[in-house]
């Protein structure tokens, strides 16, 4: 099994997790948080997705799929155009709202699309590229690959679990 094999199991489990964690929520269930302070399954996915879609399009040089498939205006969300959700007060997190978990899983299986396709075309060579200089060590492309993996899969068990307190209210 090759490292690209390895990453892309790892991007199908964030994939089959996210459908997991939205499947049969209605809106108000999508918004609720546990406290006021915590965050929704609705902004979970979102951000989860948002993080993949910034970073997996900057490290390949590719555009963002929340820019390129018009999700920026689909979602309507009052923050810039380029939010992530990284560092998000509780208001903001009260600004990420859907209609339906359709609109979640829609975008995030867009994404997913576009970063298997990068993950595809890699060559072993290609993960000890240099992504991030700003840091030291520098970040390379495998190192960034697996932030993100690890980033979104906690972020999917935080909305699972979120669930699993909504269902057992």
């Amino acid at each position: 099994m090759h490292a690209k094999d390895i990453l892309i199991d790892g991007y199908d489990r964030i994939q089959e997790e996210v459908h997991a964690a939205v499947q049969g929520l209605d809106p108000e269930a999508l918004h609720a948080r546990p406290s006021p302070d915590a965050n929704s399954v609705a902004w979970l996915i979102w951000h989860l997705t948002r993080v993949q879609d910034d970073h997996i399009a900057d490290a390949f040089g590719l555009d963002q799929v929340w820019l390129t498939q018009d999700f920026q205006k689909t979602f309507g969300l009052d923050l810039p155009r380029h939010d992530t959700g990284y560092g998000h007060t509780p208001a903001k997190v009260a600004k990420v709202r859907v209609d339906s978990g359709d609109l979640l899983t829609g975008y995030y299986d867009a994404v997913h699309a576009q970063t298997l396709g990068a993950l595809r075309a890699l060559a072993a060579k290609d993960l000890e590229r240099v992504v991030d200089d700003r840091w030291d060590p520098p970040v390379t492309l495998g190192v960034r690959l697996v932030s993100v993996l690890s980033d979104d899969l906690q972020h999917v068990g935080q909305a699972a679990y979120a669930r699993g307190l909504l269902q057992s209210a």
